[in-house]
């Protein structure tokens, strides 16, 4: 069922060697960069066949063993909850990747397959040599990305946001993206955050069959919505925060992309303040929270200089422009303040 009319920009023309980060970075929204990764081999070897690509996968593997999701046939793919939101509903374990491709294959044909899917896994670390020609140049723009490959059959990863930016390129097999920007947190139900499926909460919402009794608001979220139809080579920019559902169309499918982050890397994780906020802020009086929403306004969501500008720079602490020992320093007091 398609609940969604728009759809994601694309632009046209781009090649690994003139990626136009910064135009995307500007923006910040989702963009289709069609045939971006084309000309890669493993993309070619997938248009030849499923086999073709699963030998050249083979012909880089060292044999490390990777995390895989197994999934009952009766879960349809979908990586989500059981039905008291206790656990998960596929399990994972260790297994080599040359194993899981033997599997994939040889389930190809069913109609309703186990889910098998290699998640997010660093490729260097499994598959070194495959960058050398299956990559794209990042270091001409200052960024050094984690690259990650994922693998598997017909699948679903429910909606979820990730804190970097990330650049995915669909590789093998045919993909379904569908976006949401941040804003509509609230209108996609998130489920809890721990467990989760991959590390992030989901949305609770079936997109194939939403509950509009029971998840109202997802009406608003599907007018702010777009979708992102991905073909072998086609790759998808996906600012941070952005809500995305990925659909894995085919038998067979090979996404590969790129992680990175804006913020220095001795910055703390805002993932990390959130957790601290519902310790500390979320459960105080209603006018207690008001008056601290203010404190954070001034503070962390308003211009940066602003909290300092009246103070001598020798008296700015905290306050001045964050640096590694700043942040060191912030970080061993927060330790030992957490600790007491």
């Amino acid at each position: 069922m398609n609940l969604i009319d728009d759809k994601v920009r694309v632009l046209e023309g781009c090649r690994p060697d003139d990626l136009p980060l910064a135009t995307l970075l500007e923006t910040s929204e989702p963009v289709v960069l069609k045939g971006l990764v084309r000309d890669w081999p493993l993309v070619r070897a997938g248009l030849e066949s499923d086999d073709d690509a699963m030998s050249y996968l083979r012909s880089f593997y060292n044999g490390r063993t990777v995390g895989t999701y197994f999934g009952q046939p009766d879960i349809g793919g979908r990586l989500f909850y059981n039905a008291d939101l206790t656990d998960l509903n596929f399990g994972v374990r260790r297994a080599a990747m040359d194993e899981v491709l033997r599997d994939i294959r040889s389930h190809r044909d069913d109609a309703q397959p186990p889910t098998l899917y290699i998640g997010s896994t660093t490729i260097d670390a499994c598959l070194p040599g495959l960058r050398k020609d299956n990559d794209i140049p990042f270091g001409s723009h200052g960024v050094d990305p984690l690259a990650s490959i994922w693998i598997g059959n017909r699948t679903l990863v429910s909606c979820h946001h990730d804190a970097p930016y990330n650049l995915a390129c669909c590789v093998v097999g045919h993909r379904r993206f569908t976006v949401f920007p941040p804003e509509q947190i609230a209108n996609l139900y998130p489920g809890p955050l721990d467990p989760t499926p991959g590390g992030q909460a989901i949305s609770m919402v079936d997109f194939a069959n939403p509950d509009f009794e029971k998840f109202p608001r997802f009406r608003e979220a599907l007018a702010a919505g777009r979708v992102a139809e991905m073909e072998p080579g086609d790759a998808i920019f996906l600012p941070s925060l952005w809500w995305h559902q990925v659909q894995s169309l085919s038998p067979f499918n090979v996404l590969i992309n790129y992680w990175w982050s804006a913020a220095p890397k001795y910055m703390g994780t805002p993932m990390n303040v959130l957790y601290h906020a519902l310790m500390g802020l979320r459960d105080r009086p209603e006018k207690e929270k008001r008056a601290w929403q203010a404190v954070f306004d001034y503070y962390v969501f308003g211009p940066s200089e602003k909290p300092a500008e009246h103070l001598p720079e020798h008296a700015r602490g905290a306050l001045g422009p964050m640096t590694d020992d700043t942040a060191r320093q912030i970080r061993a007091m927060l330790l030992n303040l957490l600790n007491r």
